[in-house]
């Protein structure tokens, strides 16, 4: 007997109570992705029926999430910047929190100008996309060491038309000449070995080699960031996402590495989130 999609979202949200917190719309998700369907369909059809088939391959996907398993891996897919993205296993979910990023670049990129801009460890490319589609005349390079992320990244620049950006497989800003760049974002590992979140929720199906950076999460700073002042021009920017305990040792390190005018700014929860200098 075949179920109505008001009944199959109903037993998929009390299956799904138990390990999310927004089971209903991680239900609602799911069922869209299978239907091939805008979430406002359920909305018009509550009562239409769906197939035997259809729904087991609802009830697969539904035990995968019961089982932990990211709803971006499950669909492929994560929202950003209003920008849907591919995403992989191969790559981290790109988080809301790295709009903050995002919208601190643009803010210091004037729209009627041309900014050569890198955009280190870029994963799916979230960064550098939605930095390139906002300021069309800048160019924007997505680096990253993973083949199979810069496979996903160089896909999803291409979905979206982007002639501006550039998807490349590097070790950070080696490839990079003496002062080319006007700016450097990054989102790069932070997280220490030994952070007990590492065990909990999504992060237990991401990359580890884009989440883990020596024992203080400091790692990779302590190389992107002597190489920042090599590569940018004079006045350039940098921009780094950053742990909610490390902005003070980055602030530290970039004055050290002569860096001016370096500033904490905090998201939308209050944590410490990003920092801004400049050369």
């Amino acid at each position: 007997m075949s179920l109505t999609i008001a009944e199959a979202l109903k037993q998929a949200t009390t299956q799904l109570q138990a390990v999310s917190d927004s089971a209903r719309l991680d239900a609602e998700v799911l069922l869209a992705h299978v239907l091939k369907k805008d979430r406002v369909h359920f909305l018009t059809w509550p009562e239409k029926p769906i197939s035997e088939l259809t729904y087991k391959v609802f009830l697969d996907l539904v035990n995968r999430r019961v089982e932990g398993e990211p709803i971006a891996y499950i669909i492929d897919q994560q929202e950003f910047w209003s920008i849907k993205l591919r995403v992989t296993p191969d790559t981290l979910i790109p988080r809301p929190e790295t709009e903050l990023l995002v919208l601190e670049a643009l803010n210091l990129l004037k729209e009627d100008e041309r900014y050569k801009i890198a955009d280190l460890g870029t994963g799916s490319g979230a960064i550098a996309i939605a930095i390139a589609s906002e300021r069309p005349l800048c160019t924007v390079i997505g680096i990253d060491q993973s083949r199979m992320a810069v496979k996903v990244a160089d896909r999803n620049a291409a979905s979206l038309g982007l002639k501006n950006v550039t998807i490349r497989q590097g070790d950070w800003l080696t490839d990079f000449a003496d002062h080319s760049l006007d700016m450097i974002v990054t989102n790069p590992p932070y997280v220490a070995e030994n952070d007990p979140h590492l065990a909990e929720g999504d992060v237990r199906f991401e990359p580890s080699s884009a989440l883990l950076a020596g024992p203080e999460g400091m790692n990779e700073y302590r190389k992107i960031i002597p190489e920042a002042v090599r590569c940018l021009k004079k006045h350039g920017w940098i921009l780094l996402e950053h742990g909610y305990d490390q902005q003070d040792k980055l602030l530290d390190l970039l004055t050290a590495e002569g860096f001016t005018e370096a500033r904490g700014i905090k998201d939308y929860a209050g944590q410490p989130r990003v920092i801004i200098a400049h050369t």
